[in-house]
């Protein structure tokens, strides 16, 4: 999968709470990632879901107690998983478990999570998925059923049949995630 976006570069004025409503209104037309700047925001929304008349529904556009400005360019796609693989660093969980890419040598731990999350979210990196990591390795999950909501990779949801729970469901709205 390879998208095509659309990048506006807002300036805003007053910076703040223009920006902050600003990005409300974006989200809301269907812009699906922000960056604050010092000028403003610059947000992405995909070629296929722009058209001319998106930016009529930014009623902030429009407002009398701000100054915006914008411009906007199309960005090429990029090979996202090459970027990834020159930065991914396997995870160690209480030396017993490691989440891993194929082309990362085995560590011979009791469990070896080995991921290609794509464009997915899930390789153990984010706080609150090391921290469950954590706590299904402290726990008997033995006949146990496990829930792993908006799953990404599913690494908990794989460490989860590694350590014996028996009804697992792994659910995500993520194509990226469906696809993987």
């Amino acid at each position: 999968m390879s998208y095509v976006y659309i990048e506006y570069n807002f300036t805003v004025e007053p910076h703040q709470p223009g920006t902050e409503i600003l990005i409300a209104e974006l989200g809301l037309a269907g812009f699906e990632s922000f960056v604050e700047t010092d000028q403003g925001v610059r947000s992405y929304i995909q070629k296929k879901e722009w058209n001319e008349k998106i930016l009529g529904t930014i009623h902030i556009l429009s407002s009398s107690e701000f100054t915006i400005g914008y411009t906007h360019k199309e960005i090429a796609p990029v090979n996202w998983n090459a970027e990834w693989e020159k930065n991914f660093d396997p995870i160690e969980v209480n030396d017993i478990c490691v989440v891993r890419a194929p082309f990362h040598t085995s560590c011979n731990l009791p469990f070896e999570i080995i991921i290609e999350p794509k464009m997915s979210f899930g390789t153990g990196h984010h706080e609150t998925t090391f921290m469950m990591l954590q706590y299904l390795l402290d726990n008997n999950l033995e006949g146990k059923t496990v829930l792993d909501m908006g799953c990404g990779t599913a690494v908990l949801a794989i460490l989860a049949e590694m350590k014996g729970a028996t009804s697992i469901d792994a659910i995500d709205i993520d194509e990226w995630c469906v696809e993987n």
